[in-house]
């Protein structure tokens, strides 16, 4: 009788999954905090028009989260469904349970290269040209889960100026995302800052992509005021993944949805992406191998 019953509970179960698998009726995105929360729901408002009938689903809803943990951790607890992570993010959740999301594409450069650059600024008046000069002075970081914005820096940045990070600066804080660290920086709360760019293109212009170009084009930054101080190596370009749940036929219309839309969209593409981009191209785990082994070896999980 006892395995009857367990026999018959676990073909409900398993029936109940397949039938909420089925029956979605809300596809969940979830949006990195550090932006202005009412320019990333704007950014993204093609997309809740448009995946609805894409995806067979009746709603599209969007969680702008306050910083990239929140986004990391509504991934991990299977609550968002989609999000594009800086690949130290992907890195943290992949590390906590390798199977709760799936990398599927990244975006290409438009001079066809799959990486972007983590770029030290500070303001033009402060009298520094060179990373160098950041010795003594307090240095901001954008955020504990950003590639650019920390991970990288901590990893590269010893080999450029000889030794330890917080052994050279005399102080290190976080400025709450990208745009709000760029913000401080010009404020001065900062000396120098790390933050993200395509690095392709002109600096005066803030590149063809990234942070620097995002607050430009929202009229927001004058490039005008800033120098670069440092840029780093290569970092892969981050990815856009989906819940590993959820079922194979929703997985496939999403994807193909977002490999056709600098095509189909060109302006919704632009929009969620922050910038001028070629396309996407499709990644998995293993081309983000380094930042999950540099990410463990430096900051854990």
């Amino acid at each position: 009788m006892l395995k009857k019953i367990l026999l018959a509970t676990a073909t409900f179960a398993a029936l109940a999954v397949s039938a909420q698998a089925e029956d979605l009726k809300e596809f969940r995105i979830g949006i990195l905090g550090g932006e202005n929360e009412a320019d990333r729901l704007r950014n993204y408002q093609c997309m809740t028009d448009k995946l609805p009938a894409v995806l067979g689903v009746e709603k599209v809803s969007l969680f702008p989260a306050a910083d990239y943990d929140g986004v990391i951790q509504g991934l991990l607890g299977g609550t968002l469904d989609y999000a594009e992570l800086g690949a130290s993010g992907f890195a943290k959740i992949y590390l906590a349970k390798a199977d709760a999301v799936e990398p599927i594409l990244t975006t290409v450069q438009t001079d066809g290269s799959m990486g972007y650059y983590s770029i030290m600024v500070a303001r033009k008046d402060s009298g520094m040209t060179k990373v160098e000069d950041i010795k003594g002075k307090k240095l901001g970081f954008a955020d504990p889960d950003s590639t650019s914005g920390y991970l990288i820096p901590t990893v590269t940045l010893p080999e450029a100026i000889g030794g330890p990070v917080k052994e050279f600066v005399a102080e290190t804080g976080f400025g709450g995302g990208h745009e709000n660290l760029v913000l401080e920086v010009l404020k001065g709360t900062f000396d120098a800052g790390t933050t993200f760019g395509s690095g392709v293109g002109e600096f005066k212009d803030g590149y063809t992509s990234g942070n620097l170009r995002k607050m430009v084009d929202k009229g927001i930054l004058n490039m005008e005021d800033l120098v670069e101080l440092w840029k780093s190596p290569l970092i892969p370009n981050g990815p856009i993944v989906i819940r590993t749940s959820m079922n194979d036929d929703m997985k496939t219309k999403f994807k193909q949805f977002m490999l056709d839309l600098p095509k189909t969209d060109a302006a919704c593409f632009s929009a969620i992406q922050g910038g001028d981009f070629k396309g996407f191209t499709e990644v998995n785990v293993d081309f983000y191998k380094p930042i999950i082994d540099a990410r463990k070896a430096t900051i854990g999980g």
